[in-house]
């Protein structure tokens, strides 16, 4: 099951760069009992390092060095997407103000002088990680709320444009039977229930390139298509909604709560944007959301049913269909559906 605050029991690895051996050893002495520590004795060296392994969660940066000096190493360092969020402490004989200004310029998260205290050194050091952990909890938690290039959007232009969205498809799932089963448990056992349900949807959602939108109540209602330009979307949303089936099926076997869904698509042009302001919410909107809850509302029980539109770009040997029949959905007129019966 993912947790996005999960925590990892293994040391922090930090990159000591220094042309001194002396300092080297003496920063290494002081740091691996609490950390394990890589050392480079360049800023070339150290940008080298970098460029492989993905490890290092904070940088000691030395600032006058042969060759490129810290300014400069630290600069390189922010200026890639790799290794831009790595905080830099520069660790330096130079104590005039303007070089601590220098190094704040170039992109260092802190300024400690030479000869320094090691309880300070440790203490700095603890604080940059403990602010490191927060900021990629709180990324991970924006990335569970939103799409990648909404997260973009907002970072680098401050907000998100609404957008149009011309080939997509739309999900809603329902589980039948909600406000039964809802009675005959407890209000903890029934949280659980649907954490449990929800986040492996949202597992197999990652696994099939499709973007949840949100929770009401039992209800569960994703998007394939948005973000980036994908062909298969049709074919994305189908499969998720197959491995829900295959999922609450499977759970079923090992529990004493019978849990069934109604599954409906619906392919076609959407627009999203982001509603409210100081509690938004990612949402998409349009006559094609609606058709798409219509789909569900009108389906069975453990099927997924699906709009003309939306077989249409299925592959016919990729899939079996049964055919429902024209269904008037309610205030959307007549419309051919269908059940995925089965893949192939």
């Amino acid at each position: 099951m993912n947790n996005f605050f999960h925590q990892s029991d293994q040391l922090e690895t930090i990159l000591v760069v220094d042309d001194s051996v002396e300092n080297l050893q003496v920063l290494t002495a002081l740091l691996r009992d609490k950390y394990k520590v890589k050392v480079a004795k360049s800023g070339v060296k150290a940008l080298e390092i970098l460029e492989t392994d993905a490890s290092v969660q904070l940088i000691l940066l030395d600032i006058m060095m042969p060759e490129m000096d810290g300014y400069e190493v630290c600069e390189k360092i922010k200026s890639s997407s790799l290794t831009s969020k790595i905080p830099v402490i520069f660790l330096t004989a130079l104590n005039e103000s303007s070089d601590e200004t220098k190094g704040f310029k170039a992109g260092g998260a802190d300024f400690i002088t030479k000869p320094f205290n090691a309880d300070v050194v440790l203490a700095r050091i603890g604080i940059h990680l403990e602010l490191q952990k927060e900021r990629k909890r709180a990324d991970d938690l924006l990335r569970v709320l939103l799409p990648e290039n909404v997260i973009t959007d907002l970072i680098e232009k401050g907000s998100y444009k609404p957008e149009t969205h011309s080939d997509t498809s739309v999900l809603f799932c329902d589980l039948v039977g909600f406000t039964a089963i809802s009675g005959e448990i407890t209000p903890h056992e029934l949280i659980q229930e649907l954490t449990e349900i929800f986040t492996a949807y949202d597992d197999l959602a990652q696994l099939h390139q499709v973007t949840r939108i949100k929770t009401i109540g039992d209800a569960y209602m994703a998007v394939a298509g948005i973000g980036s330009i994908n062909n298969t979307h049709a074919t994305n949303m189908v499969n998720f909604g197959l491995g829900i089936i295959d999922y609450l099926n499977t759970k079923n076997s090992r529990s004493s709560i019978e849990w069934k869904c109604r599954i409906g698509i619906h392919s076609g042009e959407i627009i999203s944007g982001l509603v409210g302001k100081s509690r938004f919410q990612f949402d998409v909107m349009g006559d094609n959301v609606n058709i798409a809850a219509r789909v569900e509302s009108n389906g069975r029980p453990m099927s997924v049913a699906i709009t003309e539109e939306t077989k249409s770009l299925l592959l016919a040997e990729t899939f079996q269909f049964e055919q429902l029949g024209s269904v008037n959905l309610k205030g959307k007129g007549e419309r051919d559906l269908f059940f995925v019966t089965t893949r192939y």
